[in-house]
Parts: C-alpha cells; sequence; structure tokens
C-alpha cells in the first residue's frame, strides 16, 4: 500500500474536496469549501490545511451559528447533492454551532461540522475554553452535539479517520438519514502526521439512491387510492428533495387529485397548477384547509406531519380518513397508522401514475376543488392590493415582493409572523423558489441562509423577509456577504418588537406582555414604557450594505426595483400596521393556556383552548 505523510487535518480537508455524488447520472462536487471561524483549537490544523489547499476555497464566517445555517440553506437549495463544512475552534466557538446543528438535523439536511476539541494527550489539560468534569477525562462540550447529530465521532488517534469519514460520507448522502455530522477535532491531533494510504485522497462517488416501495405494500397504496372519493395529497419538502415536481404535476393532472402544502414542501407545485390548493393546516389556505377537512384519504409526500401541517391534529376531520405515506424515512412513513410507501417520492409518484390510468376523482369533487381555487387566488389578490393606509398591511408587502420577483427567484423567511403569512399568500412559480426554515423556525437563520441559497444559484435573486426581532439576532453576516460578493436583498418590517408572539400573547389573553420593544418604565417597573427606536437603515450601512427607508407601498415598490439593480446587499425597512393581520381560514395550533389566572381574558382564552381541543384526534 502506497502512503503519504500528511496532518491529521491535511489528511480530511484532502478527502473531503474528493468527494462527489451521483443522482440519475448526473455527478456533482459534495463539498463546495469550508465556512468558519478560526481560533486557537484549529488555525494550527485545519487552518494550515485550507492555506494549502486554495483550490478547497474557505469563507471567513461571523459567527459560527450562521456558518451551519449557510451550509444547511446552500443544501436544502441543492436539493441535498451540495453542501458546505463548518469548522470552529474549541469551547464558545464549538457550542455556537449547536443550535444550527439542529437545525440542520431536524430538517434532514446534510452539514459537516469540525469543532475543535481538547487535547487528546491531556498533560496540558485543562486547556483555555476546556469544561472539566470530576466524573471523567472523556467528556468536553462537544458531548453536547450528540443529540443533535446524526453521527458523531472524535478522533483521538490519525488512524480513527480513515474509518469514520466513510460513516461520515454515508450519513450526509443517505436519503433517509442525513442531517448534521460532527467530527470533533482535538487541537493536537489536528496537528499530528501519520502515514496516510494515499486511497483515502482518490475520486470517490457516493450515489444517491431512489428506493423503490415493496409490492405488497405498493399494492395496498394502489387499492386505498382506488376506494377514496375525496383524496387528498400533502407534499412535504421530501417532494423538492427528489426532485419529483414534474412527477408530481403529471399525477395530479392525470388523476385529478388537489395538492397542499406543507412548509418545506411550498412550490412542489406551480402556484397556477389546477389542482394546487396551496398551503395547509395551522398557516393553511381556506381552499386546502377546506378539502382536508373533508378528505377521505390523505397521500403524503414527503412529509413529517408537523403540528402546523396537521394543525395541531384538527385538520382531518372525515370519520373514515385513511392515510398512505410516501417516504424515505421508515420512521416517518409508518406515522398516523398509514400504509408506508418507504422510498422515493419521485419513482412512486411515477409507478402509481402508471398503475392508476384509468382513474380519475369524481366529477362533483374535482369541480369543488376548482372552485376552491379560483376563490383562494381571489383572495390573495384582495389582501395583495388592500388599500391600506398610512401604513402598509403586511399582505400587501410581500404582495409588492412577489410583483418585484422574477419566476425563478427565491424567497426566503424563517420565524415571526412571516412564514404563517408567506406560506398562505407566496406565490411559488418554480421548484425552491420558496426557502422557508420552519422545522426549526430559527431566529437569525435569514440572513446567512438567504447567502446560501445565492451561493447555491446565483442565477437567482433571493428576497429575505424579516421582522427587527430575528434581523437584531444576527445581522452580522451582512459583512460576509459584502466581503463575498453575494448579494441579497432584504425587506426588514420594524415591528418594535415580537409581534408574532405579541399577536400570539394577545390571543391567549395576555396582553403581548414582554414583546414590545419599549424602555422600562418608572413608573410601572415594567417594559411599557416609551417606544424603544432603533435606526436599522443606518445599521445596515455600517455593516457595508445598501439601505433604503421606506414609509409607503409606493415608495416600496420603487426601492425594490432599485435593489435589484444594486450591486451589493441591500436592507429595506419599512414599518407596518401590524393590526392588518391575514385570517386564519378555518385553522388551529395547540398553545395550552393557563388553567388558572386572576385574569378574565386568560380564563376567556382557556375556555376557547379547551373547546378546540374537542377536534384534536388520534390516527391509528
Amino acid at each position: 500500500m502506497r502512503t503519504r505523510r500528511a496532518t491529521v487535518a491535511q489528511a480530511l480537508i484532502g478527502f473531503l474536496k474528493n468527494q462527489y455524488v451521483e443522482r440519475d447520472g448526473r455527478e456533482t462536487k459534495f463539498f463546495a469549501g469550508v465556512l468558519g471561524i478560526f481560533g486557537h483549537g484549529n488555525v494550527a490544523g485545519i487552518g494550515q490545511a485550507l492555506q494549502q489547499n486554495p483550490d478547497f476555497p474557505y469563507v471567513m464566517m461571523r459567527n459560527e451559528q450562521s456558518s451551519v445555517h449557510l451550509a444547511a440553506a446552500f443544501a436544502k437549495t441543492s436539493n441535498r447533492l451540495k453542501t458546505y463544512v463548518c469548522t470552529s475552534s474549541i469551547g464558545p466557538g464549538a457550542t455556537n454551532m449547536i443550535t444550527g446543528a439542529a437545525m440542520a438535523t431536524i430538517n434532514r439536511l446534510p452539514v459537516l461540522l469540525l469543532p475543535g476539541d481538547i487535547f487528546a494527550r491531556r498533560n496540558v489539560a485543562p486547556v483555555l475554553q476546556q469544561l472539566e468534569s470530576p466524573a471523567t477525562q472523556d467528556i468536553g462540550v462537544n458531548d453536547c452535539f450528540k443529540p443533535v447529530s446524526r453521527y458523531w465521532d472524535r478522533i483521538y488517534r490519525p488512524e480513527q479517520l480513515i474509518t469514520a469519514l466513510p460513516e461520515v460520507m454515508r450519513v450526509l448522502t443517505s436519503p433517509s438519514d442525513c442531517g448534521a455530522v460532527t467530527l470533533a477535532m482535538p487541537q493536537d491531533v489536528q496537528a499530528e502526521a501519520w502515514d496516510f494510504p494515499e486511497e483515502l485522497w482518490e475520486k470517490r462517488v457516493w450515489l444517491i439512491r431512489r428506493p423503490e416501495a415493496d409490492g405488497e405494500s405498493f399494492g395496498r397504496a394502489v387499492a386505498a387510492i382506488r376506494g377514496s372519493k375525496k383524496p387528498l395529497i400533502v407534499a412535504g419538502g421530501g417532494v423538492l428533495f427528489s426532485e419529483a415536481s414534474e412527477a408530481l404535476a403529471a399525477f395530479c393532472a392525470q388523476t385529478g387529485i388537489a395538492e397542499c402544502e406543507t412548509q418545506a414542501g411550498k412550490g412542489s407545485l406551480p402556484y397556477d397548477h389546477a389542482q394546487c390548493m396551496g398551503a395547509v393546516g395551522a398557516t393553511g389556505t381556506l381552499a386546502a384547509n377546506r378539502l382536508a377537512r373533508e378528505a377521505d384519504l390523505i397521500i403524503g409526500v414527503g412529509t413529517r406531519y408537523s403540528d402546523f401541517t396537521t394543525a395541531s391534529m384538527t385538520a382531518f376531520q372525515n370519520p373514515d380518513v385513511k392515510f398512505v405515506n410516501i417516504n424515505t424515512a421508515e420512521f416517518d412513513a409508518y406515522k398516523v397508522g398509514a400504509v408506508p410507501l418507504v422510498c422515493d417520492a419521485r419513482v412512486a409518484l411515477e409507478k402509481l401514475a402508471a398503475a392508476l390510468r384509468d382513474y380519475t376523482v369524481p366529477e362533483a369533487y374535482a369541480n369543488e376543488a376548482a372552485a376552491l381555487h379560483r376563490e383562494w387566488d381571489n383572495e390573495v389578490e384582495r389582501l395583495f392590493h388592500l388599500g391600506h393606509t398610512p401604513k402598509p398591511a403586511q399582505s400587501e408587502v410581500i404582495g409588492a415582493m412577489w410583483e418585484a420577483s422574477g419566476p425563478r427567484d427565491i424567497l426566503l423567511s424563517a420565524a415571526g409572523s412571516h412564514p404563517g403569512d408567506l406560506h398562505k399568500l407566496w406565490r411559488t412559480r418554480t421548484p425552491n423558489g420558496y426557502h422557508m426554515e420552519y422545522g426549526y423556525s430559527c431566529m437569525g437563520y435569514e440572513i446567512p441562509g438567504a447567502m446560501g441559497a445565492k451561493l447555491a444559484d446565483p442565477t437567482r435573486e433571493v428576497f429575505v423577509f424579516l421582522g427587527d426581532g430575528t434581523y437584531l439576532m444576527m445581522p452580522s453576516e451582512i459583512v460576509t456577504s459584502v466581503q463575498e460578493g453575494v448579494k441579497i436583498i432584504i425587506v426588514l418590517v420594524d415591528n418594535h418588537g415580537f409581534a408574532s408572539i405579541g399577536g400570539l400573547s394577545r390571543s391567549l389573553g395576555q396582553e403581548g406582555f414582554g414583546t414590545s420593544y419599549r424602555h422600562r418604565s418608572a413608573q410601572s417597573g415594567l417594559l411599557d414604557g416609551d417606544v424603544l427606536k432603533v435606526d436599522f437603515a443606518a445599521n445596515a450601512r455600517s455593516l457595508g450594505a445598501e439601505a433604503i427607508p421606506v414609509a409607503t407601498l409606493a415608495e416600496l415598490k420603487a426601492a425594490l426595483e432599485t435593489a435589484k439593480s444594486n450591486a451589493r446587499t441591500t436592507v429595506i425597512v419599512v414599518e407596518t400596521d401590524t393590526s392588518a393581520k391575514v385570517p386564519g381560514y378555518e385553522s388551529w395550533w395547540d398553545v395550552a393556556v393557563a388553567e388558572v389566572s386572576e385574569s378574565e381574558s386568560v380564563r376567556a382564552a382557556r375556555a376557547a383552548y379547551e373547546e378546540a381541543r374537542k377536534k384534536e384526534r388520534y390516527h391509528l
């Protein structure tokens, strides 16, 4: 066996830059480079290795958490066929990535994390930033990654890298098991040299499989669809990951089965497809929620049935409703007592179409769905053009952004009131045109996430929609976007606080307590004084972005056109009327209300809550 002497970090980078994936005959380089911040725990190891590999780009980030967000968004936009590596020093640099790791794993997105770790040889312990335990010397802060990683390992000896790296790639390229992968890298081991086999650096292509369902389960699914009179497809993120949108569109057109979408699955069909009913569940449309309520069969494609999708298990009220689930993950395929098709979404839809060539939904049901589709389209038009003054409604801001966007452009958001309104109202025209991180709904995802989406496809304009609360959590990556020349358009709604949770608080009878950006009052001792004023435009300019404050809808539309022509990141700041809300459309979300309270409004909210809970169902 031919060997080459290299440090562990050099061997690691040499391996990563030669990994490829293949699906449907298309070969793609899997890792686009490394994101991170250097500290004493990784600068002499991974940092040195990257310095001698300029063909494997290093992007300097401003926050370790946001590096994982960027990598995850890049992977999502790339349908999990590409991703980034994220590196950090030990201690706080490493633990900053834990939130991002959880987000990636929950959303089933492949991201490789390389946190620096304490000395493996221990004689100089405790090193700077080391967590000590009186119970064991074999623990550190990187052990906190274990519950939020799909694979976790610590490299104590150089030769362990040889067996760890194939496991890393197995998980990252798995259609069902992917998520965050953590390799904890002790800082002394990173710099240690060893004679590695040269095969480690040879090009390797990992096949992304399209598994097929077993024949018995497939036959049961076909029978269930044939026996249904009001079937409804719930399309999740798996449709997009599988690149199954064309197969789904053809299947719906052939059978007449209506389709609705989760947050992750929105854009599986273009908004104007005849069978597309839009969003479903707690943030659903009137069309989708009415069909879901009466459906006798739900065909879940690539969805994990989160509480928002099922409106906290109140969405499907037909007492005889059945389920068929198509999912590469057996864990999700078996949910809600479904007939499980553990397989690839595109393969399943194509095979179902072939098996159901003579099946169409009843004419009355098709007509009902068509009428609801038209009714919802008219409702969106109404909400886009309310003529609300003096401040625009949030729905009008969304309408202006949609009118400014092109067919292939991307709308990205994650937290606050925006995901609910966008799920209902955004008219997605092409796959991945709607990018919502709602598995974790992580505040601070938006700006680094937008960079990841833009890097995945620089030909698409990326529009970021966020509130002042989430902006203040992670504006620092604007500097990175300017440094790297990654232009994004940020529309920042200044609500003077956490508008979404404020509204939720009021709905629970709690008057928005602790959700407004206000000075502490000398009289009450509470945060109910004068409004806290923040100059967001000045802040954005100080970070290197263009900034445009606007007051009216007309000014917003003009600013969007200016932003599109700008060469660098642009932040548009607008205030909206938070009282002008988008309706709920017969949906509900289970948020527990205090059972005992001195407040009459809380008691009233509790009574309404108990009544609503009566509609929750077990689907066995």
